[in-house]
């Protein structure tokens, strides 16, 4: 047996990569220089120095989008770096800009070692590269990730569902509006609103029953989007915003795409 020992195969090694933290942020509308002074500068200020990093790099998109991938040394423990970072974070959120806080950001461990990629595509061409980015990301993401060993499911190339609204700058020129306008309408009209209830305490003892109301929340299809009214005139007369602007039912972005043999896709990567 200890002759035997020098010749033996050796199947597999373990694999050691370092842990990383991955801070994802998106500002609309922004181009990369715009990010990189308003959102990567700040949040890298504070990350910078975090308990056991060895270094970290970062991108910036025309798009509006970042990433910052902070590695730490082996020994350091994943958790408590996702922790850390977080924390780092959330020092510098007061100083981002404010679109980019209603965005969001997230962060979340991230491994650089990748199992598999899986590919979900429509034989016949029934359905196009936004619906099979969406059923995968409702149907097959989450239960993927639940997987024993799986460290989390990304879909490259992701299309989420967004309303598109392509203005007319003829029409709103006309109408004396401005894209400030537009957008401040959607925000003010495109909430979700408790109404509260009727008969609710402190009432009369004559007042038998208390009713919870109910009301229409954030809109949904494009009719309910073009149906937005821009301007109220005092003779009645109102501007939707269907009258100055395109509204369609697409993808949040069109920056990335996946295809498999020529056919638009959706790819799940697999992270171990």
């Amino acid at each position: 047996g200890v002759l035997a020992i020098s010749v033996l195969p050796v199947a597999e090694y373990p694999e050691l990569t370092p842990p990383q933290v991955q801070v994802s942020a998106k500002y609309p509308g922004a181009n990369a220089n715009v990010v990189a002074e308003t959102v990567a500068a700040v949040i890298e200020a504070e990350v910078n120095g975090v308990e056991g990093m060895t270094y970290m790099s970062s991108k910036s998109s025309n798009d509006g989008s970042y990433t910052l991938t902070v590695t730490f040394s082996i020994e350091t423990d994943g958790d408590t770096a996702q922790i850390n970072v977080q924390n780092r974070v959330s020092q510098a959120m007061p100083k981002l800009p404010e679109e980019a806080k209603r965005q969001g950001i997230t962060t979340e461990k991230k491994s650089t070692s990748m199992l598999s990629v899986i590919s979900v595509y429509s034989p016949n061409g029934t359905y196009d590269d936004i619906f099979l980015s969406n059923y995968s990301s409702i149907n097959l993401r989450d239960t993927l990730a639940r997987v024993s060993g799986v460290a989390s499911v990304d879909i490259l190339g992701a299309r989420d569902y967004g309303m598109r609204i392509w203005l007319d700058p003829d029409r709103l020129t006309a109408l004396g509006l401005t894209a400030s306008d537009i957008i401040g309408a959607i925000r003010d009209q495109n909430i979700q609103a408790a109404p509260g209830a009727i008969g609710q305490q402190p009432t009369p003892d004559t007042q038998q029953f208390q009713y919870t109301l109910t009301a229409q929340g954030r809109l949904e299809s494009v009719s309910e989007f073009g149906d937005i009214v821009l301007v109220a005139n005092s003779d009645g007369s109102v501007v939707k915003l269907k009258d100055v602007a395109k509204v369609e039912l697409g993808a949040e972005n069109y920056g990335w795409f996946g295809q498999l043999n020529g056919q638009p896709a959706a790819l799940l990567a697999v992270y171990q």
